[in-house]
């Protein structure tokens, strides 16, 4: 379809269907007054962008079941006509006795930065999708961690909505992200752990990415969204991995690499040197760049996962002598059942750390790496106010996960407690949240895929199986019923409320938490018997699609 030349009050109507083939559509272009000015023949495909015409039977595929499907129209702007997308539905384009299916009238010049009408653009605004990796909730504005410092995720903070009781769907980076992107539990796929490959279950079609692509959206990525940096053809535009960082020089000060499995040492370079700086530069250049549909831009930055081998100006912002150990209990596990002590592991990363002494270090380490990253997201987001699309962008931000530093008696993630489940979660979306928002309400990762699409017009799929959070965004204190739902592994399952984390193993083996009285889960209630009836309640979220595990990956 070229472009042609007509005037500003060109109106365009789609009209009543002509099929060929059940595969073109007659589209006329007429004057304000009605004047006919052209007409084309388009072709159109079931949820698909647009096509140009197709000559004799090549392009006749039929379009029995569709439910719809996006058809290439052309908006006039400054007097040129361009290809845009508008959404037909099948209920519009199978109803008789009408002449029309759809009218867009244009009139004068459209507003800058895009060819789609003001009205238009509001309607499907951009997104700024920011993930990062093992951050748990060592971020100033969540209080846990008064060593922290994250003045970048705190000023995003304020900016907008944060939950302050979010929860992962997987305490594990492969599954977490699966299930984020697949809008599928890890039950409902069979990918709960690393090394189990998520991309035979989960089809190209299903994905959070392919819905704005059939859109209109120009989908852009670059890092850690999927784990291991894993992206597929049809799934997007463009994608930036963020390059191999070689091997960076370690500072002169570093003892060594760690201890045993927990890696860390100071670095002898600037912040360049790291891969999450050039996958932060690739955001910045597309958000100053001008678009002329709307973007969805996901940027995945690796830190603060291991190892925690950053600049050392980052590790110099912690003193050793200043650091402070996270509260822990002595003898904390000892009211967990086997189930859990498995899970903990205590004989392994924490008795290797106590021993070594260097428990200290290893917390400096991960503050500093917290550090770098803050001041990587500090950079997107001076890219984000500074940008030309920043009045109509939405801005999410998420981790994977948390990690414990020695809490009940663990390292890493791969658990169902509140250090492992628990992580930032922040949302900023233009007409709809206000600055300083906070919310209270247990949400999981799940939600984000409904609720992106439904705050950018985007049909969501019947398999997506989260929750729409606008009601919270637009009102942080609104009424909220729904806990936050981790899994690890077959069977193992945390439910979190308000008040209550109920964790419930394959085997039967239950922990039960009173966060109102107990916020680091020292105390196992689960065999209260006053407290039966509240675990019957949280019994009622636990999912009941549990398929057996993917295989791992040798």
């Amino acid at each position: 379809m070229k472009e042609e030349n007509l005037p500003h009050s060109t109106r365009i109507r789609v009209e009543r269907a002509h099929f060929v083939g059940q595969e073109f559509l007659n589209v006329n272009f007429r004057s304000a007054a009605g004047q006919q000015l052209s007409q084309k023949k388009v072709y159109i495909g079931p949820r698909r962008e647009y096509h140009p015409p197709l000559p004799g039977a090549a392009g006749k595929r039929r379009l029995a079941g569709s439910e719809g499907f996006h058809l290439g129209l052309l908006l006039c702007n400054k007097g040129v006509l361009k290809v845009a997308q508008l959404v037909v539905q099948r209920s519009c384009w199978t109803r008789l006795g009408t002449t029309c299916l759809l009218v867009l009238v244009l009139g004068g010049a459209l507003a800058s930065g895009g060819v789609l009408h003001a009205a238009e653009r509001a309607k499907h605004p951009n997104v700024l999708f920011i993930a990062v990796d093992d951050l748990n909730h060592w971020v100033g504005h969540l209080g846990r961690n008064p060593q922290t410092r994250t003045p970048n995720i705190d000023r995003l903070a304020k900016m907008g909505v944060t939950f302050t009781r979010a929860n992962c769907a997987a305490p594990v980076c492969n599954p977490s992200r699966a299930a984020l992107m697949s809008g599928l539990r890890p039950g409902a796929t069979g990918v709960y752990d690393n090394g189990q490959d998520w991309k035979p279950v989960i089809p190209v079609a299903k994905t959070l990415t392919t819905q704005f692509r059939n859109a209109g959206y120009q989908v852009l990525g670059a890092g850690k969204i999927y784990h291991a940096n894993a992206h597929r053809p049809g799934e997007w535009d463009d994608y930036f991995t963020g390059g191999r960082e070689g091997k960076l020089k370690v500072h002169p000060s570093a003892r060594d690499d760690g201890v045993g499995g927990i890696k860390f040492a100071p670095l002898d370079c600037d912040d360049g040197a790291l891969a999450d700086s050039r996958i932060v530069d690739y955001g910045i250049r597309h958000l100053q760049a001008k678009h002329d549909r709307p973007f969805f831009l996901a940027v995945g930055l690796h830190k603060p996962h291991m190892p925690w081998n950053v600049p050392k100006k980052y590790y110099d912002l912690f003193p050793l002598e200043k650091i402070q150990l996270p509260p822990t209990l002595k003898d904390d596990l000892k009211d967990v059942p086997p189930s859990g002590i498995k899970m903990a592991k205590p004989g392994g990363d924490h008795a290797t750390m106590v021993k070594s002494g260097r428990w200290k270090e290893a917390v400096q380490a991960y503050l500093a790496t917290i550090a770098y990253c803050d001041a990587q997201i500090g950079r997107l987001l001076d890219a984000y106010e500074k940008s030309p699309a920043r009045a109509n962008t939405i801005l999410v931000f998420w981790s994977d996960h948390g990690w414990h530093l020695g809490e009940k008696e663990h390292w890493r993630k791969f658990a169902l407690w509140e250090e492992a489940a628990h992580m930032p979660f922040i949302w900023v979306v233009p007409g709809v949240t206000r600055p300083g928002g906070v919310c209270e309400r247990t949400v999981d990762l799940m939600s984000v895929y409904p609720t992106l699409c439904d705050l950018c017009s985007v049909p969501r799929p019947a398999h997506v199986q989260g929750e729409n959070i606008k009601p919270l965004l637009t009102d942080p204190r609104a009424r909220w019923d729904r806990p936050a739902i981790t899994t690890y592994h077959r069977h193992n399952h945390s439910i979190r409320t308000e008040k209550w984390r109920y964790i419930r193993y394959a085997n039967g083996d239950e922990e039960l938490y009173d966060h109102d009285s107990d916020p680091y889960e020292w105390t196992n209630l689960a065999g209260e018997a006053r407290l039966a009836s509240v675990k019957k309640d949280l019994m009622k979220f636990l999912p009941t699609e549990n398929k057996p595990e993917l295989p791992r990956n040798k």
